[in-house]
């Protein structure tokens, strides 16, 4: 799949501490309950011994999105932390297991979904903020992005004639066929579904199912972009100087078929929704189940009063950076920009310095268009899953592409741009990733402060002409290889780093305590 700006970049809107967690957790519950037609009365959840989900899928937000999918919710539904209760609370029986399987994938989910009609298994993984992947559907190896309309048809006899046919019929849209153990599926991945009247014309059909798009920005099979790497990128300006972020237009259009209009106007919708999740923060938030509590309202009253040390900008930056990752851990609305763990980062810095240089939400905007194509970059060649690359994965990608969405804001030049997104990732390459006592609250909320600080130096940088000395696309390509050094104890698995310090430990504990004695199942809900 095309990494789109809006699928796999700036967002999912979502509720949770971890867009790798939850949101793609979710999603893949949203098409396993289309799978089985909206009923099933028991689903087993399995989670590989060796993977990151066996320690953190309790308190990192898998089971709450995983299930608020199962019950057809949506990633900022206010529902979301009371979803294993409620699941159960509808008549459905939950098992959760550990299992030796091999997993190659550290995010992989095993679900098998039972009702008094049928069984289906589904197996995903979730790649990195809020975007997953199903592997395998009932033993048949797939490949499914939530990023299309979805018609499954389970055939005896000749499918060669059912592909055929459907390839005659559909128009636009893929045609494949899976064949496991002597059975057959097709699979058909159009913008609409295959209608009844088109199945009904077709020989051998024993099952259909239909599994609805989670994606915002669907796929088409003639989709084309100008550019995948920064390189190609700058090859495609030809030393027009074209702005970024009118760059990441063009790829979004071409990406999404939508109008400039359109691209802008998704764009400003983010900007007012984290605006309005920013006053929230400040205002105040709640939470049982988190490490930190409400803090940034005593800096605002600080930096208002003059009684912090001068930080320029920085101190607004840093509030708002605190503001949105105490409305993640208290179960707001945030979005993921990246990701869930780094959500502050980002949209911290742009917002912050755009207010203090009086600019205006549309300049908001097209900062934040400019470091989704940097995000693009990444994602294309890489990652934005810790559990894969550690925070570098993260945090890093974070401050890359704050570096570029600033000077966007300052009105620099595309190499000045590209030049801080490339030194603010050299800034953070072996970034571990070690949430304390499995929220993610600490050490992220001053990872992502970091991150913001190393944007805006790098982005003042570049604007004075400082050299990159290393290409973007290169230092990208060193992240993931440096990812694949470190052990897996250091890539968001609760064994490494701060999380296992004496008083990680004791905080977790704890922590789990109060969950048992607040809702006396210990399901997470919060």
């Amino acid at each position: 799949m095309i990494v789109s700006i809006f699928n796999d970049v700036i967002g999912p809107v979502m509720r949770g501490p971890s867009s790798s967690h939850c949101a793609a957790a979710l999603r893949i519950g949203r098409l396993a309950l289309d799978l089985m037609d909206g009923t099933f009365k028991q689903v087993l959840v399995e989670f590989d011994r060796n993977g990151s989900l066996p320690t953190t899928h309790d308190t990192q937000g898998s089971d709450m999105g995983l299930f608020g999918g199962l019950m057809g919710w949506d990633a900022a539904d206010s529902r979301l932390p009371g979803s294993p209760q409620a699941l159960r609370d509808s008549g459905v029986s939950i098992a959760i297991e550990t299992v030796d399987a091999d997993d190659p994938h550290p995010n992989t989910y095993r679900l098998t979904l039972y009702s008094a009609n049928e069984t289906h298994t589904v197996h995903a993984i979730s790649t990195g903020g809020g975007m997953m992947e199903v592997i395998a559907l009932d033993g048949f190896r797939v490949s499914m992005f939530g990023d299309c309309f979805e018609t499954l048809l389970w055939v005896r006899g000749d499918a060669g004639n059912v592909v055929a046919a459907l390839k005659a019929a559909i128009g636009e849209g893929e045609v494949l066929l899976h064949q496991a153990g002597g059975r057959q599926l097709v699979e058909v991945k159009a913008p609409q579904f295959v209608s009844d009247g088109i199945i009904a014309g077709l020989d051998g059909i024993e099952s259909v199912k239909r599994l609805t798009p989670v994606l915002p920005v669907l796929s088409r099979t003639d989709t084309r972009v100008p550019f995948g790497s920064c390189a190609e990128m700058l090859e495609h300006d030809a030393g027009r100087g074209t702005p970024l972020w009118r760059l990441a237009v063009q790829y979004e259009m071409a990406r999404g078929g939508l109008s400039e209009a359109e691209v802008v106007a998704k764009m400003l919708e983010i900007v007012r929704i984290l605006r309005k999740s920013i006053a929230e923060g400040i205002a105040g938030t709640q939470y049982d189940d988190r490490v930190l509590g409400h803090q940034c309202g005593r800096f605002d009253e600080m930096m208002r009063s003059g009684s912090l040390l001068d930080g320029g900008a920085l101190n607004r930056i840093i509030l708002y950076i605190t503001s949105l990752m105490e409305v993640k851990s208290s179960m707001g609305v945030i979005v993921a920009a990246p990701t869930a763990g780094a959500c502050a980062a980002l949209p911290g810095a742009v917002i912050a310095m755009a207010e203090s240089m009086n600019l205006d939400e549309e300049a908001m905007a097209k900062a934040l268009l400019a470091s989704g194509l940097i995000g693009v970059f990444i994602a294309t060649r890489w990652t934005f899953a810790a559990e894969v690359g550690g925070c570098q994965a993260e945090g890093g990608s974070a401050a890359s592409m704050a570096g570029a969405a600033l000077v966007t804001l300052a009105g620099g030049t595309l190499a000045q741009s590209v030049a801080a997104a490339s030194m603010a990732m050299q800034s953070m390459i072996g970034l571990i990733c070690d949430p304390i006592a499995n929220r993610v609250e600490a050490p992220c909320l001053g990872k992502n402060v970091m991150a913001a600080a190393n944007a805006l130096s790098c982005a003042n940088m570049a604007l004075a002409g400082y050299d990159q000395v290393i290409p973007l696309d290169e230092v990208i390509e060193t992240a993931k290889q440096v990812a694949k050094q470190m052990p897996r104890e250091v890539r968001c698995t609760n064994l490494g780093g701060l999380s296992i310090t004496p008083t990680a430990i004791a905080l977790e504990a704890k922590l789990a305590a109060k969950r048992v004695n607040s809702c006396g199942s210990g399901c997470g809900c919060g």
